[in-house]
């Protein structure tokens, strides 16, 4: 029974990334500037920088390219440049609290965008020239797993944060 119909998930993904909001909004709600800009090394990004990324990533990448797939998949996709949006879009100048109200919006009007299609076409694809075939279907599950992964991200840079600020070994918490 593991074969399933492309989009037979949509109303748990759709669900998924609703809860997301709530648990974004906890974890990144009451945060200190001095918390938000932390990094645990240079190369890391703070809590700022991925607050900023998934606003982005929200309304730019994934709610962009899934309509895009949906309703016109031979036209090229939205460009998106994650890597260059953190210095050309400044991130480490934008304010933390206004960027998490900005993102949960955004996210709310994505929730309320997907339970709005009808009879949504989960297997259009865009033919991309390196990575083949990009369904609609591929672009919604790679949302929520996004979602995945900064939940995770920001759980460790907050999990790191405590290790500095409080100077205590953190074994007896558990293995990281």
């Amino acid at each position: 029974m593991q074969m399933q119909t492309t989009g037979m998930n949509y109303p748990v993904i759709v669900k998924e990334l609703s809860r997301n909001r709530n648990v974004f909004k906890e974890l990144l709600t009451g945060i200190t500037k001095d918390q938000y800009r932390w990094k645990s090394e240079a190369d890391k990004w703070c809590l700022l920088e991925i607050i900023c990324h998934i606003y982005d990533e929200e309304r730019d990448d994934f709610r962009a390219r899934t309509a895009q797939v949906l309703e016109n998949p031979d036209l090229p996709l939205p460009s998106i440049d994650p890597v260059g949006w953190v210095s050309g879009r400044q991130y480490m100048e934008q304010d933390f609290d206004d960027k998490l109200v900005d993102f949960l919006e955004e996210r709310e009007k994505s929730v309320e965008w997907l339970k709005s299609l009808s009879n949504p076409k989960w297997n259009n694809a865009f033919k991309h020239p390196k990575f083949g075939p990009m369904t609609a279907n591929m672009f919604l599950s790679n949302w929520l797993a996004h979602d995945y992964l900064h939940i995770r991200q920001i759980t460790r840079t907050k999990y790191e944060y405590l290790k500095e600020i409080t100077h205590e070994p953190l074994k007896y918490a558990g293995n990281w």
